[in-house]
């Protein structure tokens, strides 16, 4: 169990804006930050950050929280393992109890996954540093290779010895679970026997954007023709290859640094690029680039530099990922390198300062690259030329930007010598063409969508007022609750004629006395069954008399009750999305006139519920016409004075809520 002096400390160390910043490149926007969704994929960022607040807000999803929930959501994390890795961020020494065995196995399945898989890599690195065979073999290789002490442990590098199972005798005898060895593809069992899948390999870590081990890439060192070069982990719970990126960990804040990412093919790229200063590197791995792979780039940077090996065959078949990359509105450049050098080789004999140089010199723009290249094959022959070009313009219709498409088709027309209307033709077509086929798509998910739809448009037709009041109860409670204000109250007194008068007085209350005092007044509880849950726990919060500080009082609730309070923290933020000041629309700060506030909803909230009693006698009495009705009237009669009571408090005529 990790102590509760360590969690508190988490809390008051970790920078909600910090954690997020890892993940998501963050703009500002006002007094907050803001970024592309990481739950969701989208082109406008919908993802606001308040550092003032130190919560986070997702508005595609309608996730939303503090430091410690993001990395829950973001990495699939219990609270135990999000503490665990604020902690290691911010170099917090964690006090807890040792893990007994049983308590290990115990772990939750994906958990037990992780925890295998770290204890592989820590087993592997021990190996190839304190053995004769790992220092022989691993070692000497990864040096031979130029890589630094530093760099082999920075990166978790490590080997696996030749002996078949060797790994797995050694995780079974430390209480690892066979199930979980195999789940993650360490050990292959066969005939009631079990093998070590990397034997005899050099071992690369491959981890997530938050360092976790997820799997592994091997590779053998032996000319052993039935044996593959490269062998990966298979897919498992908490390895997805489509959806990870080698080096992302320790590429990420150099990524948003240099607002720019280079991706490269190999595992020794990567290293190597990254020993030589330039860390925005990453690699796809040796897998074909992906979708996901893209978008997890896309939220760190807008910016792709593809780096290519001076390899004319290799250069085609990689090509086709350009396309995928301008599909997600990205910018793409391409640099190759000298023929016979790859990026490992190249920064391996590279001075820092002229690599720097070589990258930025060779950064050609996506279409005068592929123009180039293909130009070549092309040559005289017309019928190819004109296939070059239509696959150019391809290439250009997958761009979402409707200017940066003129201008590459401008720029296509001058490579290829060939006139803008042409292209621009060919363009609408191909543009056409999927209109066509995304209107079929929409037509048959409108299909079934109007099932739904008509089910559902009854009720979402109106506003639910109450909800929407109750809401606001909540959000001044979590905004205002400790402010203390000058509150009107009125008050019946005999004057000396014996005359009661109606008589005001200011008095002093804090916010959440206000609104506790004014709903027991009425006898009041809030209908929505969570807000009411937030409503006792707030006052009951209050009544501490502890300073409020949301980040504190988040770590106490329940991520039910988190997700809620984030919701309406951060409803006022979502504006800001939008730029409205960039407008000259500017919104009225509700601070400057709290207990106006605070008064104005507790009003509206009592006027309907008193207009909601009136509705439900005026119904009885239409249903009991022969009745004597005289005390339900005169009850709909003292209602209605109340409601004029209200609406000369507020100060205004207010329409009826219906």
């Amino acid at each position: 169990m990790i102590s509760k002096n360590t969690i508190d400390t988490v809390f008051e160390t970790a920078r909600v804006e910090e954690v997020i910043g890892d993940f998501v490149q963050l703009k500002r926007a006002g007094t907050n930050l803001k970024g592309l969704s990481p739950f969701s994929d989208e082109k406008s960022p919908s993802f606001m950050v308040s550092p003032v607040k130190q919560i986070w807000k997702d508005f595609s999803s309608g996730k939303g929280g503090n430091a410690v929930t993001f990395v829950m959501e973001h990495e699939h994390f219990s609270f135990p393992e999000a503490i665990r890795y604020l902690a290691k961020k911010y170099n917090i020494e964690i006090e807890e109890t040792e893990r007994t065995s049983e308590e290990q196995q115990e772990a939750s399945e994906k958990e037990s996954m992780y925890l295998v898989s770290e204890f592989a890599q820590k087993y592997f690195q021990n190996t190839m540093y304190n053995t004769d065979e790992g220092q022989a073999i691993g070692l000497s290789y990864f040096k031979e290779r130029g890589f630094t002490s530093d760099t082999i442990k920075k990166f978790g590098l490590g080997y696996s010895p030749e002996t078949w199972d060797a790994f797995t005798k050694e995780a079974l005898g430390q209480g690892y679970n066979l199930e979980y060895l195999e789940k993650v593809g360490l050990t292959i069992s066969k005939d009631e026997k079990q093998f070590d899948r990397f034997k005899g390999r050099v071992m690369f870590p491959i981890q997530s954007m938050s360092g976790r081990v997820l799997g592994f890439g091997g590779r053998i060192l032996t000319n052993d023709k039935k044996a593959a070069k490269y062998l990966n982990s298979p897919e498992s719970d908490i390895y997805h290859k489509s959806k990870v990126l080698y080096g992302i960990y320790h590429a990420k804040q150099a990524i948003v640094k240099q607002d720019n990412c280079f991706l490269c093919e190999g595992y020794t790229d990567v290293i190597q690029m990254h020993q030589a200063g330039v860390e925005n590197v990453v690699s796809s791995s040796g897998t074909a680039l992906t979708s996901d792979q893209i978008r997890l780039i896309n939220r760190l940077t807008k910016n792709i530099t593809v780096l290519f090996d001076g390899d004319a065959a290799g250069l085609r078949a990689s090509i086709r990922g350009i396309d995928l990359i301008l599909e997600e509105g990205m910018n793409v450049k391409v640099c190759t390198f000298p023929e016979g050098e790859d990026p490992d080789s190249f920064a391996r004999k590279t001075p820092h300062e002229e690599l720097l140089r070589y990258l930025d010199e060779n950064a050609k723009d996506f279409i005068q690259f592929k123009a180039s290249l293909l130009m070549k094959d092309a040559k005289n022959d017309p019928i190819k030329k004109a296939d070059l070009i239509r696959d150019m313009v391809i290439s250009i219709s997958k761009i979402p930007d409707r200017i940066k498409r003129e201008i590459y088709i401008q720029e296509c027309s001058r490579i290829m010598e060939i006139s803008e209307e042409v292209l621009f033709n060919t363009l609408a077509q191909l543009m056409q063409k999927d209109i066509s086929e995304a209107n079929k798509k929409f037509v048959q998910e409108q299909k079934a969508f109007e099932v739904h739809k008509n089910e559902t448009a009854s009720v979402s037709a109106k506003v639910d007022i109450q909800y929407e009041l109750e809401k606001k109860i909540i959000q001044i409670l979590l905004l205002y609750g400790d402010f203390e204000e000058d509150f009107e109250d009125f008050l019946w007194k005999a004057n000396d004629d014996g005359e009661l008068k109606e008589v005001r007085e200011v008095n002093k209350y804090k916010v959440f006395q206000r609104v506790y005092l004014s709903l027991q007044e009425d006898e009041v509880e809030l209908a929505n069954p969570v807000f009411q849950s937030i409503y006792n726990n707030l006052i009951a919060y209050f009544n501490q008399d502890k300073k409020f500080e949301i980040e504190q009082y988040l770590m106490q609730v329940s991520p039910e009750l988190s997700q809620e309070v984030t919701s309406i923290l951060m409803a006022d933020e979502k504006d800001m999305l939008h730029n409205w000041e960039a407008k000259q629309i500017y919104v009225k700060l509700k601070d400057k006139t709290v207990s106006q506030y605070v008064t104005e909803t507790i009003l509206s909230l009592r006027w309907f519920l008193v207009n909601k009693i009136i509705e439900e006698i005026k119904m009885s009495l239409s249903n009991t016409i022969e009745s004597d009705n005289s005390e339900n009237l005169s009850m709909v009669m003292d209602y209605s004075k109340l409601i004029n009571n209200f609406s000369v408090k507020l100060g205004r005529v207010m329409s009826r809520y219906s």
